[in-house]
């Protein structure tokens, strides 16, 4: 019942300031969050929650399988907004085993306008044709596209000019691919982060 839901948010903001009297007042006066989260619509995947952050702690930008396209005003928008203005020091590229997305991509059946979507899913598998078809199910096959796909988005993004601009401008931004398992609960560190003109790859301590 979406009655429930308002419940739920009272009981919710009353807590909050029976904790803390000022907590709203604070967070209502900034917003100056380290981290731009682009992650899976899924429900199952909330970043705030996963991460153990408060609001106001990460800004957050979802889509279905966590894709970066090129002509996406919304995503742009959305970086340009956090790398310019928020000034982020980290964008973190979140996908899941387990995507539905994932597996849309590559169930060989029309889903209708989200096929143009889920286009580069499909590249990915493509480009790592030979790794994939040496795995010995569909579990693993999957899961390993998940992380491909994830890896590909990073090199997207890091692509794009606003952050090649930032970049060049001597901004202290770095990238990270990240995978989350709905089984167990556990973020796990792809090693595909970026950060620099040169788009090196580092460590996630290097990174800061």
């Amino acid at each position: 019942m979406l009655s429930d839901l308002f419940e739920h948010n009272r009981k919710w903001a009353d807590e909050r300031t029976n904790e803390d009297p000022d907590y709203f007042r604070r967070l209502s006066a900034l917003q100056r969050p380290e981290y731009l989260w682009i992650g899976c619509s899924d429900s199952r995947v909330p970043a705030n929650v996963i991460t153990g952050l408060e609001p106001g702690e990460v800004f957050v930008h979802r889509n279905v399988a966590n894709l970066v396209h090129r002509a996406d005003l919304n995503l742009l928008s959305v970086l340009e907004f956090a790398v310019e203005a928020l000034e982020v020091k980290h964008i973190i590229v979140c996908g899941h085993y387990g995507c539905g997305g994932v597996r849309a991509a590559m169930d060989g059946h029309r889903h209708g306008i989200i096929d143009h979507w889920l286009q580069p899913i499909r590249d990915a598998a493509d480009e790592s044709e030979k790794e994939l078809g040496q795995l010995k199910s569909d579990d693993e096959r999957h899961n390993r596209l998940c992380e491909l796909s994830i890896e590909a988005q990073v090199s997207a993004l890091a692509r794009t000019p606003i952050i090649q601009q930032a970049w060049r401008r001597g901004k202290q931004l770095a990238i990270h691919g990240w995978v989350y398992g709905l089984n167990d609960g556990r973020l796990r560190d792809l090693n595909c982060h970026r950060t620099g003109c040169s788009c090196e790859v580092v460590s996630a301590e290097d990174a800061g």
